[in-house]
């Protein structure tokens, strides 16, 4: 099946907004093992939109367009697609349900302008939304079904999940293959020293394609396969799993995608554990990716950012004897940290973050990128040292956290 996907909009052609929903649109399809060949982007102009729209039809099987479809002059997606088609522009009903749906469940009349949003190409199908007041639509022009969806992302995201990726799904067929897709999270490890461990595997899993996707701070490994029989098909996947985790070892944190704040979470839970964070240069982020997750509240009890040493004494008993000579960046610091804050929140896990983000601030023996995590137990309190190599204070203070989360993480499995 031949994918493309067609951004409009001067918004987007310029680069004053980031096309965005492209990269969404191709990572769901590719989640079901259906890979685009083609991006595209046009401008608010209906001749070079109508050319681009007729190309299309003609070389893929199914295209997504995004944008264009709103109430304003320059919201010109279905009048271009009605030439493209050969068509005129009709009233359609169901589009009309749509828009009149949203303004009556916010107690708003539907204006003119909004039912202009209705008028759709002849034979065109309306994809109802949900959650704005742009109603998308499918059409076939020559052999290409395209899926037309409005350009505001939230609205794209429920309608790709709800609409059209089903819908991609039944075109394909009751004798297609089956596809599957794993995402395996690892850190610690830089991109290119996880491609070196993972060489072989190709040659070992010829049936799987490997891909690796850079989200930093983790690197995700990703696995592709497809076939007909699903038995066969997770037998596969599920020996070449071990595999990745035999080349990885530890540095892998979920098979299944999950991000480490929730593998973290899930691990309390299973434990029965709670947790108090004290956070200096990572300012609460550890904490936000913590409460992030539903449910944190089961094991997560505090958090005190104690960026100044004042606050580091009063809040969490630091010795101002310890900050005196060792300064806020070292062992003794952290430990005491963590054990502050565990013992005020009456927690099982303290865990403790101090270190220099930068750009500014290094010194000879505390370069940017120095950071001290203490971990407290009731048995006892450990200190762990690591620089890394950034020299930008928003990388380091993500890479602060997730390494605080990972020795967590490490100390939950034993």
């Amino acid at each position: 099946m031949i994918i493309e996907i067609l951004a409009t909009g001067d918004e987007i052609l310029t680069g004053t907004v980031a096309d965005t929903n492209s990269a969404h649109i191709a990572q769901a399809l590719k989640e079901i093992g259906l890979f685009v060949v083609r991006h595209s982007c046009v401008g608010d102009d209906v001749n070079h939109l109508v050319s681009t729209l007729q190309e299309i039809a003609i070389r893929a099987d199914v295209a997504v367009v995004t944008g264009g479809l709103g109430p304003t002059t320059d919201d010109i997606t279905a009048e271009a697609a009605a030439k493209s088609a050969g068509v005129e522009l009709v009233l359609n009903r169901s589009a009309l349900r749509s828009v009149e749906d949203y303004f009556t469940t916010r107690n708003r009349p539907t204006s003119n302008s909004n039912k202009k949003q209705a008028m759709l190409p002849f034979g065109a199908e309306a994809i109802y939304n949900s959650v704005g007041t742009a109603p998308g639509f499918t059409l076939k022009i020559e052999k290409c079904l395209f899926y037309f969806l409005p350009g505001v992302p939230f609205e794209m995201h429920r309608m790709i999940s709800d609409s059209v990726l089903p819908s991609i799904e039944t075109v394909r067929g009751g004798g297609r293959e089956l596809s599957r897709v794993k995402t395996i999270s690892t850190f610690g490890l830089t991109e290119s020293a996880t491609v070196e461990r993972m060489k072989g595997f190709s040659a070992e899993f010829s049936e799987i394609k490997l891909g690796f996707r850079a989200k930093f701070p983790e690197i995700q490994i990703k696995l592709y396969a497809s076939g007909k029989d699903r038995k066969t098909l997770n037998a596969l996947m599920s020996k070449a799993t071990e595999s990745v985790l035999k080349k990885i070892g530890e540095n892998v944190f979920s098979v299944d995608g999950m991000s480490m704040e929730a593998v973290v979470g899930e691990l309390l839970t299973e434990k029965k554990t709670t947790l108090a964070v004290a956070e200096s240069c990572t300012g609460g982020l550890i904490s936000h990716m913590l409460t992030n997750i539903a449910g944190s509240s089961k094991y997560f009890l505090l958090s005190g950012i104690t960026y100044s040493n004042d606050a580091k004494t009063k809040m969490l008993d630091v010795s101002p004897e310890v900050l005196k000579r060792f300064g806020a960046v070292h062992e003794k610091t952290a430990k005491m940290m963590s054990e502050g804050v565990r013992r005020i929140a009456g927690a099982t896990y303290g865990l403790a973050v101090t270190g220099i983000a930068g750009p500014g601030g290094g010194t000879d023996d505390k370069p940017v990128g120095t950071v001290w995590i203490g971990l407290a137990t009731a048995r006892s309190a450990r200190g762990y040292r690591f620089c890394f190599p950034f020299n930008n204070r928003s990388r380091n203070k993500k890479i602060f956290a997730m390494k605080a989360l990972d020795i967590l993480r490490r100390e939950l499995m034993g």
